[in-house]
């Protein structure tokens, strides 16, 4: 039976996430979850045609794969019903997740435009920036009332300091309060981490006292705003392994899919981070 959700006092305005950040090891293999308790980071879809379910050993949230949904298909073909439908087999088999991404609408230029970027295709929305503001809240809105019980967690979107504002005032209009949330993701940040312009909304929206998750977050992002995160997750293990010749005694091509070096890689992530900034948790941390 799913729990409910005990939520915490607000942050006071302007103070930066509390406590340490919880850093997840973002993966597409969900038999990680018995085989660790590093903070793993997985996607709903992952367990789609699942027939043998893996019990977390550790920390754990879940990904509604919207980056690539919006990407290759311009919309989002899944149901919420048939998401939450997905959640609750995902909380009910594997163990309770800390928290679940909603059904939101980046609202990066590539996304909405379409188009090639980094040598990736991209179908795009062709609305504004608006439109998937207000979609994003709507289907949280809408996943919230289908399942108050499950931990979905807001994100708010945008693409200036502005729009990240005016997503805000959506969720207040709402009747949201997103200070009082367990977590709050920020979307549509991924590229812009390590700028100037990424550290201004991250700071932007910190002020608020929101607990942010920033979402693909690298060394360089994490040096700059990760004080003012209380999670973030990561994949750049994945293609960093697939540049490079596999670990000693690995007979495989490379370790692009490997454990072993995935958190070999989250070590020295951690590592890199300045003493004074180093806010990531061990893999001993607490559920």
């Amino acid at each position: 039976m799913t729990q409910p959700i005990t939520l915490p006092r607000a942050l006071p305005a302007g103070a930066p996430a509390a406590g340490p950040m919880r850093f997840y090891l973002t993966t597409h293999k969900r038999h990680w979850l018995r085989l660790t308790n590093v903070p793993l980071f997985l996607k709903s879809e992952h367990w789609d045609r699942a027939v043998k379910w893996d019990v977390a050993q550790g920390p754990y949230a879940v990904d509604s794969g919207g980056f690539m949904e919006l990407k290759d298909k311009g919309t989002w073909t899944r149901p919420p019903r048939q998401y939450v439908d997905s959640l609750r087999r995902i909380w009910e088999h594997v163990g309770p997740y800390d928290w679940a991404a909603p059904q939101d609408w980046m609202c990066e230029a590539a996304i909405i435009h379409g188009g090639w970027f980094g040598g990736q295709y991209f179908v795009g929305t062709h609305l504004s920036v608006e439109e998937h503001q207000r979609r994003t809240v709507n289907n949280f809105l809408e996943l919230r009332s289908l399942a108050p019980d499950l931990r979905i967690a807001p994100v708010v979107q945008g693409d200036t300091v502005s729009a990240y504002e005016r997503c805000l005032e959506l969720y207040e209009k709402a009747g949201v309060n997103l200070q009082a949330e367990p977590i709050v993701g920020l979307g549509s940040v991924c590229r812009l981490q390590s700028t100037r312009q990424g550290a201004a909304i991250v700071t932007a929206m910190a002020a608020h006292g929101l607990r942010l998750h920033g979402f693909g977050f690298k060394i360089l992002g994490l040096e700059r705003v990760g004080h003012l995160l209380a999670s973030a997750d990561s994949a750049a293990w994945s293609s960093h392994a697939r540049r490079r010749p596999p670990l000693p005694g690995h007979t495989h091509k490379n370790c692009a899919n490997c454990i072993d070096y995935a958190l070999n890689w989250r070590e020295r992530v951690i590592s890199a981070i300045p003493t004074h900034r180093q806010t990531l948790l061990t893999e001993q941390e607490a559920v």
